[in-house]
């Protein structure tokens, strides 16, 4: 008889599987609250959740955009067919899907108090009860710590102009590769310096593909294009479940970096940003502002030269690549629930195999045997229905 393994068993009490193991939801820390929602797709259909990261919110955009655009993207990932799932911190608890009221505090909180949360801010975060936008970075810890592998957020993190000098480099770079989570963003923020990050992603192991962009160009947040090359193309949101997929079965513990280009209609004129982001960073220097503060002074300085037309590429881009990370998600769903070849055993329902025996019994009445045609037939016919049987005299 083949016996289900007994962890399998309690997957139906809180837990979801992946090939790096079986996530039980009931031993996580005490200090992380999961939504309902998130919770229920958790145990159901993992693949089907989008992480979304919160420090856009808290440090990323002005009240009321902050907000309007966080209920919208969340909005724009349930439509699509999947379930949102905000990460922050509210209180010193972690939240994995926040509520409607927790996304006001996030949104109106005094941005002094709140902090920008990655993986070396969350323990102080969590013991001194703060609030936190967690960050690329940060949203990546927490969302393998649950089971996410999708995540959608406007741009990551990377190397700093200059960073040779002064080794600013994001941790978010780090996390991607060692998170097997794919996120989904319109590249690297173009504040940055591009090549530099994606030689750092390289030295990570971190897959780096365009999305399409049948000549693997790879954006530059407020520009469809950076002139630089992504190593991939991924053509339709199947072929990236596809791949995600594959990563999972494999056991890769490394994430991607899948990078969709900002609708042309919303693109700003490239030398207006450059002249913004060196005012910028020239008033930066200036000011000794730098550290996990660089990226939110420089992002408000170039709103401010550019009279808004940034924040509002910046909220285009967000609800594009929360789309496409939702569609995403619901392939890989598919793939990995319903059928599809790259299916796993571990993801698949189990099955009991069993069977049923008959013995059959032949007494001979006589005091020899008397082999003939007849015998043998029977005998035969027996074995051959698969039957066990027994001869006695």
């Amino acid at each position: 008889m083949f016996r289900v393994p007994s962890k399998l068993s309690t997957l139906a009490a809180g837990s979801c599987l992946s090939k790096r193991g079986l996530v039980d939801l009931a031993k996580l820390s005490s200090l992380v609250d999961i939504k309902p929602e998130v919770r229920e797709a958790l145990v159901k259909k993992p693949q089907s959740v989008v992480a979304l990261e919160s420090t856009i919110i808290t440090h990323g955009m002005p009240y009321p955009q902050n907000l309007e655009t966080a209920l919208e993207v969340e909005e724009i990932v349930r439509k699509k067919g999947a379930v949102p799932a905000t990460i922050g911190v509210v209180n010193g608890r972690v939240k994995v899907g926040v509520t409607a009221d927790e996304l006001k505090v996030l949104a109106r909180v005094d941005k002094e108090s709140t902090l920008k949360t990655s993986r070396r801010d969350l323990a102080y975060v969590v013991s001194r009860k703060l609030n936190g936008g967690t960050t690329v970075a940060g949203t990546l810890v927490i969302a393998n710590m649950v089971g996410i592998r999708i995540f959608a957020t406007g741009g990551v993190g990377g190397v700093h102009r200059g960073g040779e000098q002064s080794l600013d480099i994001s941790p978010d770079l780090i996390e991607l590769g060692r998170s097997p989570v794919a996120v989904v963003s319109s590249g690297v923020k173009s504040i940055l310096d591009i090549p530099k990050t994606l030689e750092y992603l390289e030295t990570q192991g971190v897959c780096v593909a365009s999305y399409q962009c049948p000549d693997k160009e790879f954006p530059a947040f407020y520009f469809p294009t950076s002139g630089c090359k992504a190593s991939f193309n991924l053509n339709n949101p199947v072929e990236a479940a596809e791949l995600l997929s594959a990563n999972n079965s494999l056991g890769l513990q490394s994430g991607f970096l899948i990078g969709v280009p900002l609708p042309e209609e919303h693109a700003i004129d490239r030398k207006l940003i450059e002249d913004a982001t060196e005012q910028a960073l020239s008033d930066a220097g200036q000011n000794a502002v730098g550290g996990k503060e660089m990226t939110p002074f420089v992002l408000a300085a170039i709103s401010l030269h550019t009279k808004g037309r940034s924040l509002e590429s910046n909220i285009a881009l967000v609800k594009n690549n929360a789309s496409v990370a939702a569609e995403i998600a619901v392939q890989l769903s598919r793939l990995e629930n319903e059928g599809g070849a790259a299916k796993s055993c571990s993801q698949r329902a189990p099955v009991v195999i069993g069977g049923s025996i008959v013995d059959t019994c032949i007494t001979v009445k006589d005091d020899e045997w008397k082999v003939n045609k007849f015998t043998l037939a029977t005998l035969s016919a027996i074995v051959s229905m698969n039957h066990y049987h027994s001869v006695s005299k």
